[in-house]
């Protein structure tokens, strides 16, 4: 043997197998079925070797073939991750993007920004999913989800792209009725509104820098799975809750919210971008999981 190796022979070779036919590989690879026999036969000549058992009724691998087998499917793996990784590189700014997002953060944090990537990335279709629900995204066609999430339970590849402060809120209003809260224990006495679909939203959790961590467990007077819902009864005065900062923003701008237990912080959570492992992640995809990530954190992009 010399020169190169046929590369182009064996990961017809590795085809066949995996179609089960010569017609049928030469459908696939718009190829002539000529073409691929030719290719067999330069294999089996530069080798010196048969790789397949052929009759009319059925086709099986020779002892050499089924020793080459493994490294020729490597070979076309290879090659087709390979045009992939530099055709995603070349055109990294065209294509579909399908994501989910919780629904308030996507209306309220998510969906303002996404005019400027459009306009930058006029060749880049967006499709988003907005629900509180936790997508299968092993067996979704979701390139990504973004979740107000603890990673750690979960077996998907996350990626930061911001922190998520939950604050305890209510009116001032509520608040001068029934006294602001100096210690988690005193919850007890008050109106809680908890989030359903948080895992502990029946005992909240607290941690001071000297008191350490306390669990306060609640009876709420009102459950949603969307934290939202609870605005207009915080601004109503007749109950409290723990709210991400974005969603009360506003009102705690404006007053019309106000804060308790500042001396303590609830539970860290965090917008995390998750996939799913072994999943090739798209330079598209990439490039709006960075825009994204910067702009949340307030950077310039």
């Amino acid at each position: 043997m010399s020169g190169l190796p046929d590369l182009e022979a064996w990961a017809i070779f590795a085809k066949i197998v995996e179609t089960g036919s010569f017609s049928q590989t030469a459908r696939e690879l718009m190829l002539s079925q000529a073409t691929v026999s030719k290719a067999i036969t330069r294999l089996e000549e530069r080798m010196k070797i048969t790789l397949f058992h052929r009759t009319s009724r059925k086709m099986t691998l020779t002892d050499s073939g089924m020793a080459a087998i493994g490294l020729a499917e490597k070979l076309l793996q290879t090659g087709e991750l390979l045009e992939i990784e530099i055709g995603e590189q070349a055109n990294h700014h065209r294509g579909n993007i399908r994501f989910t997002v919780p629904m308030s953060f996507g209306l309220l944090q998510i969906a303002p920004l996404l005019p400027e990537f459009m306009q930058r990335y006029p060749e880049i279709h967006l499709e988003m999913n907005l629900s509180d629900e936790e997508e299968d995204l092993i067996n979704s066609r979701y390139d990504f989800a973004l979740r107000i999430t603890d990673p750690k339970s979960s077996s998907l590849i996350a990626r930061k792209l911001c922190d998520v402060p939950i604050l305890l809120v209510g009116s001032p209003s509520y608040f001068e009725r029934y006294g602001k809260p100096e210690h988690p224990r005193e919850l007890v006495h008050h109106k809680a509104l908890s989030y359903s679909n948080a895992k502990n939203h029946l005992n909240w959790k607290f941690t001071h820098p000297e008191q350490g961590e306390y669990i306060q467990p609640i009876v709420p007077i009102m459950l949603a799975n969307n934290a939202e819902a609870f605005t207009p009864t915080l601004l109503a005065g007749i109950g409290i809750a723990l709210q991400p900062e974005f969603m009360v923003h506003n009102e705690l701008q404006n007053g019309t919210l106000t804060t308790a237990l500042d001396d303590w912080e609830t539970s860290s959570l965090g917008l995390y971008a998750l996939t799913p492992p072994h999943r090739n992640r798209p330079q598209r995809v990439k490039l709006l999981m960075e825009f994204l990530r910067a702009k949340l954190k307030g950077e310039e992009v």
